[in-house]
């Protein structure tokens, strides 16, 4: 049954956020008896809620409030009020996402020890290893209910149509690392979830709840410990600390536009590389007059989505890429250090079975968007197979979040700023993973390759980064920042560096993490 607390009841820790984060911190600290109150932005969406529709979803559960898209990157003129495509709801983006689960590789945790200095990027370790997270990835795993993993026993899925094409043009253009996954999608029933049953819109959330999602697994469970209270529609608004410089809870706006404050023990901040920062910049004091756990000048800096774009190849015969999951395989030859391809990171090639409302939007985006460059494509739908890639993105201090300095929100809070722009390895890779997937699809006799642009980001990291010396960055290897002891960072926002993987997995197992400091500080009475 789920708990009720006090607004005065300090011994609570409070999350912002109910996502992979926030979501899988609650569930985990309720296991451990920790009390927690959950505050989401967003509404509590029903299975009934989720619908079969793309634009539908889309505007029912992303976050659509005001932001503004800023620096060179084509979103300023294309995106400028969207420059992520995130969801604001219980659960988060796990509604959301198309439940790839990668784990990050070694070398991806110390990508300035092997890389050295680089121009123009703000590169750094992270101060933790791949050796010391891979038991949280095994329980992450087997939390998710990820394909191919020794901690399910969950076989692949099967390949659809247009992993067989783009598969078939990579064997033939040499490449080897071909799986349909890991993927947090069951392949048979699994932790009280069905088996995938191939609809195709896992991006619109899933109506049969096959694909994990704190939405109907980790928030409810907190919820039946009786250690958890959940609170949509709870938009923070500040953070508030004593004169120790310690945090004593956080002021948030509730479904009715009244001001609350909720007394806490300590904070854990997980709402996304936008919010979270926003919210630390938001709680500026006379102590930290930069923000919040800002003495580094970090919060909201390396601002980091992954370097990414589209891969579209009209095919001589239908293919019906919509027929199966969105992300049914995964192509990882080029995710190794290599530098000798004249970037440093790898990237990732994607099956993305992107519908006709959002491939139509994305083929060609802007007002210029339209057009016999356009319509000619999409008359060939039917026949199109289509990837996107995910590669390292390079972390610069000046892709950044900053505060509007006169608009405000519907909250009366100033609007978030979303500063970005690629850094040359990102243009290089970028234009070695158009080449390499155009090989891929020629290989097979393509008619027509269209290369689309990135569009707005799902995968947000970085911005509240973890770093092993105070200066450097936000938060230490727990997540736990480095000038407020009973503050922790608990999203993407902590990641230090990109990797070439969708970031969720690492997400979950940070968040277990954490969960697992967190009781044992509070057990030797340290928080």
């Amino acid at each position: 049954m789920a708990a009720t607390f006090d607004y005065n009841d300090d011994s609570v820790i409070v999350i912002v956020g109910s996502g992979a984060g926030g979501g899988t911190l609650a569930y985990e600290l309720a296991r451990k008896g920790v009390k927690t109150v959950v505050l989401e932005a967003g509404k509590r969406f029903t299975m009934a809620d989720i619908e079969n529709d793309e634009w539908a979803m889309f505007k029912k559960i992303s976050w659509l409030d005001k932001r503004i898209s800023a620096g060179p990157w084509h979103h300023s003129e294309n995106h400028p009020n969207l420059p992520a495509w995130i969801v604001k709801g219980v659960g988060g983006s796990t509604i959301h996402w198309a439940g790839v689960a990668l784990r990050m590789q070694e070398h991806e945790f110390r990508m300035r020890s092997v890389n050295g200095d680089i121009d123009g990027a703000n590169l750094l370790d992270w101060p933790i290893r791949y050796d010391e997270l891979a038991p949280y990835y095994d329980r992450a795993e087997k939390k998710m209910g990820v394909t191919g993993s020794k901690e399910t026993g969950l076989p692949y899925h099967q390949w659809h149509n247009s992993f067989k094409v783009l598969a078939e043009g990579a064997k033939r253009i040499g490449y080897k690392e071909i799986k349909a996954g890991p993927m947090a999608i069951n392949t048979k029933p699994y932790d009280g979830r069905p088996a995938c049953q191939q609809i195709g819109f896992c991006m619109q959330g899933c109506r049969i709840g096959a694909k994990w999602s704190t939405m109907y697994t980790d928030i409810p469970r907190a919820e039946q410990s009786g250690l958890c209270e959940l609170r949509p529609e709870a938009m923070a608004l500040k953070i508030e600390h004593n004169a120790k410089g310690l945090v004593t809870g956080v002021v948030y706006a509730d479904k009715d536009g009244n001001v609350q404050r909720q007394k806490a023990r300590a904070v854990c901040v997980a709402g996304n590389s936008i919010e979270s920062p926003r919210l630390l910049l938001n709680s500026a004091s006379s102590l930290f007059p930069d923000g919040l756990a800002n003495s580094s000048g970090q919060v909201g800096r390396n601002y980091m989505t992954h370097t990414t774009a589209g891969v579209y190849a009209i095919m001589p015969k239908p293919v019906n890429m919509y027929r199966g999951t969105t992300v049914a395989g995964i192509v990882s030859d080029e995710s190794h250090h290599n530098p000798e391809r004249g970037f440093i990171g790898g990237y990732k090639l994607e099956i993305l079975s992107l519908g006709v409302p959002f491939l139509s939007a994305f083929l060609v985006p802007g007002p210029s968007g339209w057009g016999r460059s356009v319509t000619s494509a999409m008359e060939q739908y039917d026949h199109m197979s289509g990837v996107w890639i995910c590669g390292e993105d390079l972390p610069v201090e000046s892709n950044r979040i900053t505060l509007h300095d006169s608009e405000t929100d519907q909250y009366g809070l100033p609007v978030p700023i979303v500063h970005k722009g690629d850094h040359p390895n990102d243009t290089r890779m970028r234009q070695h993973a158009y080449e390499q997937t155009a090989k891929c699809y020629e290989a097979v006799g393509a008619t027509r390759i269209v290369n689309l642009p990135p569009y707005p980001a799902s995968h947000n990291m970085g911005t509240n980064r973890m770093s092993e010396k105070p200066r450097d960055g936000v938060v230490n290897k727990w997540g736990r920042a480095h000038d407020v002891r009973n503050l922790f960072v608990s999203d993407g926002s902590q990641f230090t560096t990109s990797s070439a993987e969708n970031p969720t997995p690492t997400i979950v197992a940070l968040a277990i993490r954490q969960a697992d400091h967190i009781a044992d500080l509070m057990k030797r009475g340290e928080l």
